[in-house]
């Protein structure tokens, strides 16, 4: 326990403006900071816990990574290879331009091959239809199901721009995990059980919550009419005909500090390697050369509000991380690796400082100045622990 961190977690908590939080903070040693506040859901008496279960949607992002990186270190794929090769449903991949007058679809050829490295790196010109008005029209025209249907057609979707011309959040993690289940024979729960979750001890991490883990899934919620959280049913797609590795998987706080330890140990943990040290580094340099990852857009102000993370600083892309390339005041230092999910769950690893932090709530949407509050709160209490 510490008091300064246990006071920003709980005062959200008390006021009513986030049922519940739960939190984790490592050093080279391990675990310096645990602890969870509130409750699980608003409308239900349990307390929340560490070991209560989150939808981590896009945190997701960063274990289909590893999975992908791990294919290249084996030299079972390459980062410059075209994905056509490897999933042949994208080889004619063609460019949105617009809609003529009709309100047909205008689409060209891409002026080169989309890349493993593109989809990792979210530059490959692949959008999300749930955040993209543009894109959301093309599916609705064209009869495609949008991506959290986790149906294969879902990914016959045409590109936003030419590949690694622009940033745009997107559906590459997805591909890239239809490429690790490709490759490797395996769907992603089995791939990820034996090569990542298995050797690190995430026994309460999965794309099907397992009957222990549903009995502590924290419940989702978003803002009422007046401000405060209230429950809100999310269903995950029945039958999926493929695993989202962008969004799709449940853990816990406990769980995910344990991918992040590893990535803090540089790819080993107690001595179970995962990654190389050499592609551990790798994936946390810049990829994505004079481009900066912008403001998230969103036309989907209900599951995502529009907010530019580190303003004022420049902010670069690895395999698969976003990089602070400057020290945030009184926070992170420079070369720190984070990303988060659209319910509001947090990850930070800070090699410089030797720090690996986890924050987890459910609530939508995704930069709920709420939850940023207690972000920006918990790091600065974080930080001040040294």
């Amino acid at each position: 326990m510490n008091p300064a961190v246990d006071r920003v977690l709980a005062d959200p908590v008390e006021s009513g403006k986030i049922p519940g939080v739960a939190a984790l903070v490592a050093g080279e040693s391990g675990i310096v900071y645990q602890g969870a506040f509130g409750r699980r859901a608003i409308d239900k008496p349990e307390p929340m816990t560490l070991d209560s279960v989150f939808r981590i949607a896009s945190m997701t992002k960063a274990i289909t990574a590893t999975a992908a990186m791990q294919l290249v270190e084996s030299g079972r794929i390459g980062l410059d290879q075209a994905i056509g090769e490897l999933l042949p449903f994208t080889r004619d991949v063609q460019v949105l331009e617009g809609f003529d007058d009709a309100g047909q679809p205008r689409l060209r050829a891409p002026a080169g091959p989309v890349t493993v490295r593109h989809l990792l790196t979210h530059t490959s010109g692949y959008g999300y239809d749930i955040f993209n008005a543009d894109l959301a029209r093309f599916i609705e025209t064209v009869g495609l199901p949008s991506i959290v249907s986790c149906r294969h057609d879902s990914l016959k979707v045409p590109l936003l721009f030419d590949p690694g011309t622009r940033w745009e959040y997107g559906i590459g993690i997805d591909l890239a995990g239809r490429i690790v289940e490709t490759v490797s024979g395996q769907d992603l729960e089995a791939y990820f059980r034996q090569h990542i979750l298995g050797p690190l001890g995430m026994t309460d991490t999965g794309f099907r919550p397992t009957d222990a883990m549903q009995q502590r899934l924290a419940g989702a919620h978003a803002r009422g009419a007046d401000g405060n959280p209230v429950p809100l049913e999310v269903e995950s797609p029945r039958d999926p005909e493929f695993l989202m590795g962008g969004g799709g998987l449940f853990s816990t706080a406990v769980d995910y500090m344990a991918f992040c330890r590893m990535l803090l140990g540089g790819g080993v943990l107690d001595g179970r390697r995962v990654l190389r040290p050499e592609t551990l580094k790798l994936m946390s340099e810049n990829h994505i050369g004079a481009l900066e990852v912008p403001k998230v857009r969103s036309d989907n102000p209900q599951m995502v509000l529009e907010a530019e993370m580190f303003p004022g600083i420049v902010k670069k892309w690895g395999l698969s991380f976003l990089i602070n390339m400057e020290p945030w005041p009184g926070g992170r230092a420079a070369g720190s690796l984070c990303w988060a999910g659209v319910h509001n769950t947090f990850f930070w690893i800070d090699p410089a400082s030797k720090i690996a932090a986890v924050l987890m709530m459910q609530l939508l949407p995704a930069n709920d100045p709420a939850a940023v509050e207690a972000l920006v709160g918990f790091e600065a209490a974080v930080y001040g622990l040294s």
